[in-house]
């Protein structure tokens, strides 16, 4: 599914299902607390990336899993 906020058209599923493969890998590492809220931190890293050009969901979470992890290194 396409959603289109304002000049951008973002697939839901691809972006989704990124947050989820990287969620469940910083979630069972525990990078990030085990819960359901949405760690905007990571969303925002997957949502960049996508609007980059970066469509592959296996390319985009593994990229922002590490981009988060560096993140976190640096706090």
């Amino acid at each position: 599914m396409l959603v289109e906020r304002g000049t951008w058209a973002m697939n839901v599923e691809v972006v989704g299902e990124a947050y989820a493969i990287a969620s469940n890998y910083l979630r069972r590492t525990g990078t990030i607390p085990d819960s359901y809220a949405t760690n905007e931190q990571l969303l925002t890293i997957i949502v960049q990336m996508f609007r980059r050009g970066e469509t592959n969901k296996i390319k985009l979470a593994n990229k922002a899993i590490a981009e988060f992890e560096a993140a976190q290194l640096v706090i």
